[in-house]
């Protein structure tokens, strides 16, 4: 599965990732789900199961080269390469319109809710084992999926093996499409302290690092949050190799199955990630709690149906049917460039 790369592969390969990036930093996205559309999700499992035994014994004996062939490095190392870039860049740019305003917010909300419509359709198509069995897995992802979105968050927890925990947990949105790994952390009450704060406390580093400040290493509460960051992060890279060997396995055996649950997983996420809502803020003693950067904490949602009525209702639709022809418009750009390959 490993193959070479053109530079207009690697640089294609660099923009999903920095749209797989974007989606597991949105509660109730799905980086897997990216994956999955834009047919690099076998790949990408497939390059975490080498990452194994083998691969350390490479690394041990020095035979870079041969490690980085071995693991499909040209195919990682681009890949994540846009995904961290995102979190500094398109991550930052949908967190002020996620926080600018309500109706900027629903707009935002909206695109993502079409996108997930269009995905659906788009892996529901490719889907040829329609039978009882894997229509009731179907069922099952759903109920899974909607149970999530009416769970309650638990109080933040910066106990850095429970950090790891949520590095292994949270992972799962890159790896399950329609698992959102964002939206999983807000239920474990780590979503502001892992993906805002200690996010914000890295580049803040990075930035004093790149100056030549090191003054960092004497500041307690800075080094705590690197400290956090370095935690979620090991535990993000060893549930990445676990669970892309257990689904490796899992795809390999029962292929259908995975892939009828995986359907009902991202059709069960559209309830966390309709736009009609409102925020429910995290409160203690009678005070709304805000994060670093001054913004309120949100805890969950109170969702609505629209006034199909209302103009910023029609717009929101329209950013629905944006985001769903968005997909549409990458499955036959796909398929022609497919066609274009197989007859040249």
């Amino acid at each position: 599965m490993a193959k070479e790369r053109t530079f207009t592969n690697k640089l294609l390969l660099f923009l999903k990732g920095l749209a797989m990036g974007a989606a597991n930093k949105v509660p109730g996205v799905s980086g897997g789900t990216v994956a999955f559309v834009a047919d690099f999700y076998e790949e990408m499992i497939y390059s975490f199961q080498k990452i194994n035994k083998k691969a350390f014994l490479l690394l041990l004996s020095g035979r870079f080269r041969s490690f980085y062939q071995y693991i499909n490095g040209s195919f990682l190392v681009v890949l994540f390469a846009g995904s961290m870039f995102s979190y500094f860049s398109v991550s930052r740019i949908l967190d002020y319109f996620l926080t600018k305003s309500e109706s900027s917010a629903l707009f935002v909300w909206s695109f993502f809710f079409g996108m997930i419509i269009g995905s659906i359709y788009y892996i529901a198509r490719g889907f040829k084992d329609w039978n009882a069995k894997n229509i009731f897995f179907i069922g099952v992802g759903i109920v899974i999926g909607i149970a999530i979105s009416f769970m309650s968050p638990a109080k933040e927890n910066d106990n850095l093996w429970f950090v790891f925990a949520c590095g292994i947990i949270g992972v799962s949105g890159m790896t399950l499409p329609g698992l959102s790994g964002s939206f999983i952390l807000i239920l474990l009450g780590n979503y502001v302290l892992l993906l805002v704060d200690s996010v914000n406390v890295l580049a803040k580093t990075l930035t004093q690092v790149f100056k030549g400040d090191f003054s960092f290493l004497d500041d307690l509460p800075q080094m705590h949050y690197l400290k956090i960051i370095a935690a979620f992060t090991a535990g993000s890279a060893f549930g990445l190799v676990v669970t892309s060997h257990i689904l490796g396995y899992l795809l390999k055996r029962w292929h259908a199955i995975i892939t009828s649950l995986i359907i009902g997983f991202i059709t069960g996420s559209l309830g966390i990630v309709w736009p009609w809502k409102k925020e429910l803020y995290k409160i203690e003693n009678g005070v709304k709690l805000k994060d670093i950067k001054g913004h309120y904490i949100v805890e969950n949602y109170h969702r609505f149906m629209p006034d199909f009525g209302n103009k910023e209702t029609q717009i929101a639709l329209f950013f629905v049917v944006l985001g769903i022809v968005l997909i549409l418009a990458l499955d036959y750009f796909g398929n022609k460039n497919k066609r274009l390959h197989e007859n040249s």
